[in-house]
């Protein structure tokens, strides 16, 4: 069984095509205080189940989006680009 991602735009690819980016967090503003930015910069949640997570698809189309992926199984339950979060 191969290990496959949805890319929004190319759809079902290989997880190989991907690099993975690290947990989604909420940009802060820029004029937000630096104690938001070093949370948003060094700061990880690491936890254990369904968690948001940065995906590059650097063999396709180069695009960025958010990848729901399950940190137990490793199953990606849904992708979807940053502007459609509900936050």
């Amino acid at each position: 069984m191969s290990f496959l991602v949805k890319c929004p735009n190319c759809g079902e690819r290989d997880a190989y095509e991907f690099r993975f980016g690290g947990e989604y967090h909420k940009r802060p503003s820029p004029a937000a205080p630096d104690n938001e930015w070093v949370d948003y910069v060094f700061n990880r949640t690491n936890m254990n189940g369904l968690q948001k997570e940065w995906c590059y698809h650097r063999e396709g189309c180069g695009k960025w989006f958010v990848a729901e992926r399950d940190t137990t199984s490793n199953i990606v339950k849904a992708t979807y680009w940053t502007g459609d979060l509900n936050q």
